[in-house]
């Protein structure tokens, strides 16, 4: 098995509060909000760079760079079905590894229905070869605490055990991050389910960072997360009230009290569907008045 420090090195000691070691998202158009809100982030913080329709290599290219140069750690999307060639994957790929000293990646199959190029899922991209050909020390794959829309229940948990074996087996090594939710029982009853199934990787549960409450129900539409009545007010939000803003203190102080040894490494992932200033504004804000 790979050493875990491959995937940072902050994981071989374990973190001092539920927000010690936390990872940060961004697309390439945020990178002016990062720069802003880079004072207030611990230097080498995990950055991951998203892909997403309507963003070009160039610019995801820089957005990499420009999380390199500010001290942080990028970590690379790489949507399979987006990806129009290989020729196109092995281009990003270096590049980013060249310019931007990447080390750390994270792979998804993406959400378009039909594949734009050879790749129809993450496990294609991780069979080329070509991550631990660049010089790839860790990946990320994707963990959903509250089930996929195209998979059963036991194929998640046998694509994402057989992701992780592979990954191992190529010198690389995994980390599993979760889509986003609102509901810390779901998040921590997956997370015994996981150890239960010996799955050891590192795990970053996803956090939605604090946003309008209409912004975190549109995203949870989107991306098909729960959002019953039960489970927003777990997360501290009426349906009869959505108007205002609305933080993850409850999610975050729930998965603080109801994390243990059996769970195993354990970090925060944040989505900041509110702003990267905002939600790093809360962290520091959560992480001071939690002492």
């Amino acid at each position: 098995m790979v050493a875990i420090s491959q995937i940072h090195p902050n994981w071989e000691r374990a973190p001092d509060g539920i927000t010690d070691g936390f990872s940060l998202e961004i697309t390439a158009k945020d990178v002016e909000s990062l720069r802003a809100a880079a004072p207030a982030i611990p230097p080498e913080t995990p950055i991951a760079v998203t892909f997403l329709p309507g963003e070009e290599a160039p610019a995801r290219i820089a957005a990499a760079k420009a999380v390199r140069a500010l001290g942080f750690e990028p970590m690379p999307h790489f949507s399979a079905r987006r990806i129009t060639s290989e020729a196109e994957f092995e281009d990003y790929l270096n590049t980013v590894v060249q310019e931007a000293g990447v080390r750390r990646c994270f792979v998804i199959a993406g959400d378009p229905d039909h594949a734009a190029g050879p790749y129809n899922d993450s496990s294609e991209l991780i069979a080329t070869g070509l991550f631990e050909k660049a010089g790839i020390k860790a990946i990320g794959v994707g963990g959903h605490p509250e089930g996929h829309p195209n998979m059963t229940e036991e194929q998640c948990w046998e694509v994402l055990a057989r992701k992780c074996v592979e990954i191992d087996a190529r010198g690389m090594a995994p980390l599993v991050v979760t889509q986003f939710g609102f509901d810390p029982d779901a998040a921590l009853e997956w997370l015994a389910a996981l150890r239960q199934r010996g799955i050891v990787a590192p795990v970053r549960i996803g956090v939605p960072g604090p946003a309008g409450i209409k912004t975190l129900m549109r995203f949870a539409a989107r991306c098909g997360v729960g959002a019953s009545a039960s489970v927003l007010a777990k997360y501290g939000i009426s349906i009869t009230q959505l108007l205002g803003s609305a933080g993850p203190d409850k999610l975050v102080d729930a998965l603080a009290k109801g994390l243990n040894e059996s769970h195993g490494p354990v970090r925060l992932h944040f989505y900041p569907f509110g702003g990267l200033e905002k939600t790093v504004a809360w962290i520091n804000s959560y992480r001071k008045s939690r002492g």
